[in-house]
């Protein structure tokens, strides 16, 4: 594939995952944050597809099969008949509005830049420019953890703190080991099975997911 190409695909996924953590944001309900999930995760896929192809790492090919089977069809589909379940149809508690999660989120993608310039430097990768808005999907996906009452939506913002990761691996070193890679996503996938089986536990317990009903018991 040309350089130019490449460089271009690669832009345009980076940019779409990061617009996607916004506008997973700015959603009060599970299954479109959900699906928020599935497409940058798809994008994800396709950037796996594109540097494998530029840089002849076949092994990005294999991480971006597992990520496209894990993260773009089984995951989301496990957590929305998990929502249903439990009739978590729309997520109405958070800690700040829409406005404010926005320009905090707009500040910590400044705050990536800052922090990230001086390693891009350093890096000798065709995605070393995407070391930034990886950094920012994970700032954004935890804060999202933090702002969040929901177990569902934590989940959510963990799982994009992982692409954040992936992405930030692949703009370093091409990915790692696919042995490890294969176990991160693993233990992704058994983190999701977990807070599954929880939050229906405290669904039972308390009628209520809200993560601040078990933060009061401490009171």
């Amino acid at each position: 594939m040309d350089a130019v190409i490449s460089g271009n695909l690669i832009d345009l996924c980076v940019v779409a995952m990061l617009l996607l953590s916004m506008l997973a944001m700015t959603t009060t309900r599970i299954a479109q944050l959900l699906n928020a999930f599935a497409v940058q995760s798809l994008f994800l896929t396709f950037l796996a597809f594109v540097v494998a192809d530029s840089t002849g790492h076949s092994g990005l090919y294999v991480m971006g099969a597992i990520a496209f089977a894990v993260k773009v069809i089984g995951i989301p589909w496990a957590m929305k008949n998990t929502a249903v379940r439990l009739h978590a149809g729309r997520e109405v508690d958070s800690v700040m509005g829409i406005p404010g999660s926005l320009l905090i989120s707009a500040a910590l993608i400044i705050v990536a830049y800052l922090v990230t310039e001086p390693l891009m430097a350093t890096v000798e990768t065709i995605t070393r420019n995407c070391l930034a808005m990886s950094m920012s999907v994970i700032l954004i996906g935890l804060f999202m953890m933090v702002t969040r009452r929901k177990a569902m939506t934590e989940a959510v913002g963990l799982l994009m703190m992982e692409n954040g990761l992936f992405l930030g691996i692949m703009s370093i070193s091409y990915g790692m080991p696919l042995v490890v890679e294969i176990g991160i996503f693993f233990d992704v996938l058994m983190v999701v099975v977990i807070i599954g089986i929880f939050a229906l536990r405290i669904s039972k317990a308390f009628d209520s997911i809200d993560t601040s009903v078990l933060r009061r018991l401490k009171e």
